[in-house]
């Protein structure tokens, strides 16, 4: 991937664009009913403009900025709440009810709607589409530049080996082929191995067949500390550990899957680090 900003992902901004770009006012007041947009917002907006963040971003498990929303309001995606903080701007995404919406209009909130991107186009998009919706547009192409820069560092050489890899976080559950990290695994120079456990969308692949039929890499989540759950079972699970010989396991945390924006600098180094590690071990 080129470091400049691709004439694509300009072009989806602008269509992303048509509310905010017909309201020029810099908003003061800023909440966030998404901890993906959090993300994003957290790194473009100045502290004084933001109003709350989402109740999902103070999670440590699932939030690249937990530490960082302890320090931030934050609210549980109502209207009432919006209203009690006095927000001009709310980032709202698909999962906002419709009555929630709907009261904002009525409130005279001004929203900007933002959906889950599935390419790192539709990221570098959605990053420059919210720094237009803030008023910061300056921030957010330098920041998707350094996410294009992040990116094409992360990428092998041409002709490089390609490795399979698998995306295996707690309960199983595994990046299908077509999403956002599908993606970012193969600019990383992976093949992702959830077609072959019949994966067409994210979901869960069993144990069975991993033990069966390995990837070369496995990018494992991390079991919570302490006696693990159900659901991080198939981390610990002893069989893992029989076929070490033909399978790379490498940490890749559920906090680095989730979100794009700014998350895929830490996750293009994460892939890149599993990649360069398997390869100096042999696989």
């Amino acid at each position: 991937m080129s470091v400049a900003l691709t004439r694509r992902a300009a072009l989806s901004a602008g269509a992303a664009l048509g509310l905010a770009g017909a309201d020029r006012r810099t908003p003061t007041r800023i909440v966030s009913f998404n901890p993906c947009l959090d993300v994003i917002l957290v790194r473009l907006a100045d502290r004084r403009q933001i109003a709350a963040l989402s109740h999902y971003s103070r999670d440590p498990d699932s939030s690249n900025i937990a530490a960082l929303a302890e320090t931030f309001p934050v609210t549980y995606g109502t209207a009432e709440e919006v209203m009690a903080l006095h927000a001009d701007l709310v980032l709202i995404d698909s999962f906002t009810p419709p009555a929630t919406q709907q009261a904002l209009r009525k409130l005279g909130v001004r929203t900007a709607p933002f959906g889950a991107p599935e390419t790192v186009d539709q990221s570098l998009a959605q990053v420059l589409a919210v720094g237009e919706a803030i008023g910061r547009p300056d921030r957010s192409r330098i920041l998707a530049q350094a996410m294009a820069a992040a990116i094409a560092a992360a990428t092998p050489p041409a002709g490089a080996r390609r490795l399979s890899a698998l995306v295996f976080q707690s309960n199983g559950f595994a990046s299908a082929p077509g999403t956002l990290m599908d993606e970012m695994m193969r600019c990383a120079g992976f093949d992702n191995a959830a077609a072959r456990y019949g994966l067409v969308r994210s979901g869960h692949v069993p144990l069975e067949r991993l033990i069966a039929d390995p990837p070369q890499v496995l990018l494992a989540g991390q079991a919570k500390p302490g006696a693990p759950t159900w659901a991080d079972r198939v981390l610990t699970h002893p069989a893992l550990t029989s076929i070490g010989g033909r399978m790379h396991r490498a940490v890749l945390p559920q906090r680095l899957i989730n979100c794009g924006g700014p998350v895929l600098i830490e996750t293009a180094f994460a892939l890149a680090r599993a990649r360069a590690d398997a390869v100096a071990a042999g696989i």
